[in-house]
Parts: C-alpha cells; sequence; structure tokens
C-alpha cells in the first residue's frame, strides 16, 4: 500500500489545500506516483465540483475520476453535517475509510487525504473526520495558519490527535492573510512546543501555484 497521510488544520481557511497541492508537486517531483482524496467537500458550483478538490486532481500525477477525488460533493458551504442534511445524506465513517482505501490500493507512491476545516469536524451526530483518519489508521499533517491564537489552536488540535492514538506526522505553517505580528517567535513558539518534524513556513501567496508551494516544503523530512 502506499505511504499515506490525512491533512488537517487548526481551523478552516488555513491553507490545507495549498499546501496538500505543495506536497504532491514536491513528491511528483521527486519521481513519485501521487494521488489525492477530498472525501467530503461542502460548498460546490454549478457543476457539483469543489474548488479544493479540483485543486488536488490538478496537483497529482494519477488520472483519477472526479468521484474518485471527491466522493461526496455537498452543495452548501456549510459545516458537512449540515449540509449533508439538507441533501438527505447520511455521512458514515466507515464508508469513507471505504472509497479511501480504492484510492489507496491504486498504485501511487504518495497519498494524501485531506479533510474539511479542523480536527472535529462534524459528519454527523455522532461521528467526526476524525474518526475518519481513526479509521485509515494513517499519520497526520497539521497545517498551522499562521494567524493570532495559532499556538493554541496548534497545541490543542495536536493534542487531539495523540489522544485519538494517531502520530502527528509532520506540521506546516502557512500564512493565510498578511503576515501576523511577531511571526517569528510565533513560529519558534510552536517548533519548540509542537511533538512532530517541520516541514516548512509559507508565505501568504495569493495567486499560488502548487509548484511555488513546494519550494517552500522540506519533503525528505516527510520521506524518512
Amino acid at each position: 500500500m502506499s505511504k499515506t497521510w490525512f491533512v488537517t488544520g487548526t481551523d478552516t481557511g488555513v491553507g490545507k489545500t495549498a499546501v496538500s497541492c505543495g506536497l504532491l508537486a514536491a513528491a511528483a517531483a521527486a519521481g513519485l506516483r501521487t494521488a489525492a482524496i477530498k472525501p467530503v467537500a461542502a460548498g460546490c458550483d454549478e457543476n457539483g465540483q469543489n474548488e479544493d478538490a479540483l485543486s488536488l486532481q490538478a496537483a497529482m500525477t494519477e488520472a483519477l475520476d472526479y468521484s474518485q477525488v471527491n466522493p461526496v460533493a455537498l452543495q452548501a458551504a456549510i459545516a458537512p453535517h449540515l449540509a449533508a442534511a439538507l441533501e438527505g445524506k447520511r455521512l458514515q465513517a466507515n464508508r469513507l475509510a471505504g472509497l479511501c482505501r480504492g484510492v489507496m490500493l491504486g498504485g501511487a507512491d504518495f497519498v494524501l487525504i485531506e479533510g474539511a476545516g479542523g480536527w472535529r469536524v462534524p459528519i454527523s451526530g455522532r461521528e467526526t473526520l476524525a474518526d475518519l483518519a481513526i479509521e485509515l489508521r494513517v499519520g497526520v499533517i497539521m497545517v498551522v495558519g499562521m494567524r493570532l491564537g495559532c499556538i493554541n489552536h496548534a497545541l490543542l488540535t495536536a493534542e487531539a490527535i495523540r489522544r485519538d492514538g494517531l502520530p502527528l506526522a509532520a506540521w506546516v505553517a502557512n500564512q493565510p492573510g498578511p503576515r501576523m505580528d511577531r511571526h517569528e517567535e510565533n513560529l519558534d513558539t510552536l517548533r519548540q512546543l509542537l511533538p512532530a518534524p517541520f516541514l516548512g513556513d509559507i508565505p501568504n501567496l495569493p495567486h499560488w501555484r502548487a509548484s511555488d508551494i513546494a519550494g517552500y516544503l522540506e519533503l525528505a523530512v516527510l520521506l524518512n
């Protein structure tokens, strides 16, 4: 089976997709076959497709159909469990895990599974996306949105991942907006306190490309 990681964030809008695409580009540049999955996406265009999932599809090397990349595409850009309820759909971690495993077994060397929002985003009244990662038993890459409150959010997310019995494989600092005050001091604090390898510090890139993001990431840290 391929090497697979679950990508989560300290909040919504912290740059999970940009980081995932950067990692895919870096892996492809290293000669690896890559694939990615956005199991659940809330917020789709008139064609029933999600912008983040399309970005992942464009960044990977494997030719996967959109339905494989994003098997559950929900129209409303709201919390997944609410969007699913509006459409009369029932989301279950074990079913989502089965869809993910289909891609994981497809022959790619490097696979990313991108969550939605943060670690505890509900998919139903009883489960969260964390339950999907737990079902798959994969390592977690955490994207830290560098803004006021990021230290607390990062430490709490890392603690929750560990309590759920999964390894925090690595983390990335991403600047989703204007550079925060005392950026370097906040970054140094996170590097001291987070018990995982650091992959890189990505500046604010409003019109990013996967190859641009890749240039800020130390992929070897993840693969070693």
